[in-house]
């Protein structure tokens, strides 16, 4: 049988997956490594005498992943085959790095298996930068929440726990819409999540939470759409401010001008009326309907 093309065509995979700018590796049936290529070498530091024929799981891989990594290359091995598991690899100087893996099912000519192949990528900086911006958030000076395309809660800064009394455990997976906002305001606050969900963001939006001790609080929230490295949305991140106070005081500010004994309006700026005490009402005899966002000059003044 003429296997020349047959053997051109290995030499051109086997250079392909040597120079790929990929970490690849690959095991026989028994678990040992039988590929090896030049991005592999680099990023743990082994070379390729000093893991051919070895045992990956037993001696490159961290304890507590010896069993799920083991899981997966069975799978591969059995033609299931696993995109984006992620694991730990020890490099040669004992440094811990994160790999995302692409186990894929080798099979020869006449389709058995012989093994499985892997394809790598180095996540390590990723995970890293994730941990900061986990570690940010939490202790951010504003209470934070995250929800997933589902509206469970998947976020919940130290901020939040403090204002509202519910700890990590009692809110995370549970719906943020359905169990920590108020009847009145869930439907609303739905349609800013499925906004922000559809990449639509809201700022400054304005609704209650009801505390564990039953305390209803005021938030103003900036609703942001969450993305993975792709672009695709994996949810909401809510930057909220409690502003509670701000409205009580608003409100008492509010009452005190109702109930001056003195008249007192007030106008926006295109000089409509948006202010009118009952002392005003009581001298001009308007209503606060009969007043309310009509031009004071043009309507009011002689």
């Amino acid at each position: 049988q003429d296997i020349t093309a047959r053997l051109a065509q290995e030499r051109e995979y086997s250079k392909l997956i040597d120079n790929a700018n990929a970490p690849i590796f690959g095991v026989d049936t028994q678990g040992r490594v039988n590929v090896w290529n030049q991005c592999a070498m680099k990023l743990v530091g082994y070379s390729l005498d000093e893991v051919m024929g070895k045992n990956l799981v037993q001696e490159f891989i961290t304890n507590e992943y010896k069993d799920a990594v083991s899981t997966v290359l069975d799978e591969a091995m059995t033609g299931n085959e696993t995109a984006n598991f992620e694991f730990p690899l020890i490099t040669k100087h004992g440094i811990r790095i994160e790999v995302l893996l692409n186990a894929t099912t080798r099979r020869d000519e006449q389709g058995n298996i012989i093994g499985v192949v892997g394809i790598g990528q180095d996540i390590t900086g990723r995970i890293a930068q994730e941990r900061e911006y986990s570690k940010l958030i939490d202790t951010a000076n504003a209470p934070i929440f995250g929800v997933d395309t589902n509206g469970s809660v998947n976020v919940w800064n130290q901020c939040a726990r403090k204002l509202v009394g519910y700890n990590t455990d009692e809110v995370m997976g549970h719906s943020l819409v359905k169990e920590f906002i108020t009847e009145d305001y869930q439907a609303s606050v739905q349609a800013v999540l499925d906004k922000a969900l559809d990449g639509v963001e809201t700022a400054n939006f304005e609704f209650p939470l009801i505390t564990k001790a039953g305390a209803r609080i005021e938030v103003l929230l900036n609703a942001t759409t969450r993305r993975n490295e792709h672009g695709k949305v994996i949810g909401v991140v809510g930057i909220g401010q409690d502003i509670t106070a701000r409205l009580a005081q608003e409100r008492e500010y509010s009452k005190l001008i109702d109930n001056a004994n003195a008249p007192i309006f007030g106008v926006d700026t295109f000089g409509r009326v948006n202010v009118w005490n009952k002392c005003a009402r009581k001298i001009v005899g308007y209503t606060l309907d009969e007043v309310m966002g009509k031009n004071l000059v043009q309507e009011f003044i002689t």
